[in-house]
């Protein structure tokens, strides 16, 4: 279980700054909904050079090599719970990184969130 508890805070880690990064790279390319075609690939061919997004994207597939690696020895009521922890990384990271708001209603479902994570996990341990 231990393997499994480093693992996912790695994987979750990773998942997180990728995600991160890849909204404030986007953020800074503009919003996509409000473009013609011309625009669109504009922006793709922006996003493939964004160090940002380049970043971003590698992190999300550290992510997903440590993800299969947990899926290979773990039971998966037991390790899809732990990416939940993501939501207490992007809170904070949110705030701080891309100046969003976290209400105390979101806050409070984060905590429930990790307290279901903690029950998830103490219930594999038998």
């Amino acid at each position: 279980m231990f393997k499994t508890v480093v693992f996912m805070l790695l994987a979750v880690t990773a998942g997180t700054i990728g995600d991160i990064l890849l909204t404030k790279g986007m953020k800074e390319l503009g919003d996509l909904s409000a473009m013609n075609l011309r625009g669109i690939l504009s922006v793709a061919f922006q996003a493939l050079t964004s160090p940002k997004l380049v970043l971003g994207t590698s992190m999300l597939a550290v992510f997903f090599f440590l993800w299969l690696a947990v899926l290979s020895w773990e039971d998966l009521s037991v390790a899809l719970p732990m990416q939940a922890l993501n939501y207490v990384l992007v809170a904070f990271l949110s705030q701080y990184f891309l100046n969003e708001v976290v209400t105390p209603l979101r806050w409070a479902g984060t905590i429930l969130v990790c307290i279901g994570v903690v029950l998830i996990t103490k219930s594999s341990t038998g």
